[in-house]
């Protein structure tokens, strides 16, 4: 009993990742590998299905190899996984979902907003499926983007025989066994899991109705962490694993990240990376306009779930520091960046806020609307533009700083907003609990947990999105009857970080501008010719 593990893989945006874990939720060891990303143009994102699968295999057999466990010693392993959609043909090889007609192309990712005409039309129809996605879907979701294959890669759209999202056909990989997850068919697909049924009448006016003949998708449809089957021959020996190694239900990364830090009906779940998800749960449903869900049992069975997000985090901070350059020592900021990674120059720039002995205030004179990509809660708008304020012809590193504080009080002023539209609905959220990325920046912790007033609870595994998936690994493989009693048994705190009450009144002024400068560039918009 004491040598048994459980595994969790992680396939974020940018990579693949998996750690060992034990039954008390200590993390023996951990590997990443990057994944490749295709970019063609403005709004289009793609990714490949046989090099995800590649890099997972190279991560699972190198993370076990550290662990100094062996392949018998894993009672279970689960997926987590963006909302990215997949698509295979009869044989189960990729097919395109590129315009370039590549087959290696086979997923468009979360991200991706291609499909903006096709989701304002969704929207546009009424149909009673859109209360539980907040009123709005996003081009985010995966009928959008369906609907988008059908018009405009309409040879794709009758070569595929499995439609699946990306945490859905990791299962499908490793057991050959087509069972999908409640989250990802709930969250991403307007499943409808409080009644256990998909509503054909949607998907049949929006004109995707044959979605369903042939299997291209199932109502096949599990809780997470149920026992999916065990590892095909094929998956094994790509793993290294045996084949009696029990596959989990699947999850969405985000939603495993709530898992880990073990969000419940009092606190929020901040899972920050490229870009950011909140999470609440709530024992009744609770429609909070502009905000995913409700979802039933999509995360914490038996609870209903609301989802906030925002589009782009992480990758709005690197997009700052990259766009607007800045000089240090004489040199342009592509001298500074060389040879470093982002994490780096992040903590290279907290050194310098930190050396000026300044506070918030530093920025008072920069102010940044922060929907380069969008705002998917809770204005739900992706049309929506980002807007920075402020700038002068200075590009001293100094600028820079100012530039960075700015864009992460924007990003944490962006969690406030989604707090208040719970808040309004019902929710009482007394504390954040954080995991991903921006929890390894403390300016980004802090400035959060001053922006809400609510102090932010850190997981003490900082891999909470890892350990979630494992924890349904470990359900999977019988270690614990439910999930609850799983992150009751691997879950532990961590640090807690109080808010500065002192810098209250700056941050309700900044978050008063912030949601006028979106008022005033919707009133530009809808008032510009056509």
């Amino acid at each position: 009993m004491s040598n048994q593990v459980a595994i969790g893989v992680d396939v974020g945006t940018g990579s693949v990742r998996a750690g060992v874990f034990t039954l008390d939720g200590k993390m023996l060891a951990s590997v990443t590998e990057p994944i490749k990303e295709n970019h063609p143009k403005e709004d289009f994102y793609e990714q490949s299905s046989s090099d995800i699968w590649e890099q997972t295999g190279k991560v699972v057999r190198q993370a076990l190899s550290e662990s100094g466990r062996s392949g018998s010693d894993v009672i279970g392993l689960s997926y987590d996984a963006t909302c990215s959609l997949v698509a295979l043909d009869g044989q189960g090889s990729p097919v395109t979902v590129s315009e370039s007609g590549d087959d290696d192309w086979n997923i468009i990712v979360w991200r991706d907003h291609r499909a903006i005409d096709q989701v304002n039309r969704i929207n546009g129809g009424g149909f009673d499926v859109l209360q539980y996605v907040g009123g709005i879907m996003s081009p985010e979701q995966e009928p959008p983007k369906l609907l988008w294959l059908k018009e405009n890669l309409p040879e794709t759209w009758s070569r595929t025989a499995k439609f699946f999202d990306l945490a859905d056909f990791m299962v499908y990989q490793s057991t050959g066994q087509d069972l999908r997850s409640l989250c990802t068919n709930v969250c991403k697909w307007t499943y409808l899991g409080h009644e256990s049924k998909w509503d054909q009448v949607f998907f049949d006016a929006v004109g995707i109705g044959d979605l369903f003949e042939g299997g291209r998708v199932t109502n096949e449809i599990a809780p997470m962490g149920e026992n999916a089957g065990t590892l095909t021959a094929e998956a094994a020996d790509h793993l290294g694993l045996s084949t009696n190694t029990t596959v989990g239900v699947g999850i969405i990364d985000a939603h495993a990240g709530g898992i880990g830090v073990a969000v419940d009906e009092s606190s929020l779940a901040l899972i920050g990376g490229t870009s950011s998800c909140h999470m609440a749960v709530a024992p009744e449903s609770r429609f909070v306009n502009g905000v995913w869900g409700p979802y039933y049992g999509a995360m914490i069975p038996g609870k209903w779930l609301n989802e906030g997000g925002q589009s782009a985090t992480g990758a709005l901070l690197d997009h700052t520091i990259e766009r607007y350059g800045g000089r240090k020592d004489g040199e342009s900021l592509s001298h500074v960046l060389d040879g470093k990674d982002m994490n780096t120059v992040h903590a290279e720039l907290n050194s310098f806020i930190a050396s000026e002995g300044v506070g918030p205030e530093y920025t008072e004179r920069i102010h940044i609307l922060p929907y380069h990509h969008g705002n998917r809660s809770p204005n739900a708008d992706p049309n929506a533009r980002g807007i920075v304020y402020g700038l002068t012809l200075d590009t001293s590193y100094d600028t820079l700083a100012r530039l960075y504080y700015a864009t992460i009080q924007a990003i944490a002023y962006g969690t406030r907003h989604i707090i208040d539209a719970l808040e309004e609905k019902g929710y009482a959220i007394r504390t954040i609990k954080a995991c991903g990325g921006g929890t390894k920046n403390p300016l980004w912790i802090q400035t959060h947990a001053d922006a809400a007033q609510r102090p932010i609870e850190l997981p003490k595994e900082p891999e909470a999105v890892l350990l979630g998936a494992a924890i349904l690994g470990a359900v999977a493989g019988g270690a614990f009857d439910s999930i609850e009693s799983g992150m009751g048994e691997m879950c532990k705190a961590g640090e807690v970080v109080e808010p500065n009450a002192s810098s209250k009144a700056y941050h309700d002024w900044k978050y008063g501008l912030q949601m006028e400068m979106y008022l005033e560039h919707l009133a530009r918009r809808n008032s510009s010719p056509k």
